[in-house]
């Protein structure tokens, strides 16, 4: 997996909407109703982070989920944190 560049990362951004490239990461906050909506959220979150073997860094405080993403291993952001940005999209129903 080959780290992408900041011009390949703010094109996939594009597709992403409230996504930004920070520190080498992209991340995005969401808003729920409730603490126990947000939770749930990350539950299912989590489960496709699993089946992707990817994992997010991640805060939940009450009904707020902060989400960064890259990718430990080359030191930045890669097409594995574009893909499970869309999944987390799709799963939020944004």
């Amino acid at each position: 997996m080959e780290k992408l560049t900041d011009n390949e990362i703010e094109k996939a951004l594009q597709g992403l909407q409230g996504w930004s490239l920070n520190n080498g990461s992209i991340s995005k906050s969401f808003k729920f109703k409730d603490f126990k909506e947000a939770f749930s959220t990350m539950t299912r979150i989590a489960f496709e982070c699993e089946a992707q073997n990817h994992h997010p860094n991640w805060e939940n405080v009450y009904n707020t989920l902060n989400i960064a993403l890259n990718t430990h291993d080359v030191g930045g952001v890669t097409q594995k944190d574009i893909r499970l940005a869309q999944s987390i999209e799709r799963i939020v129903g944004v």
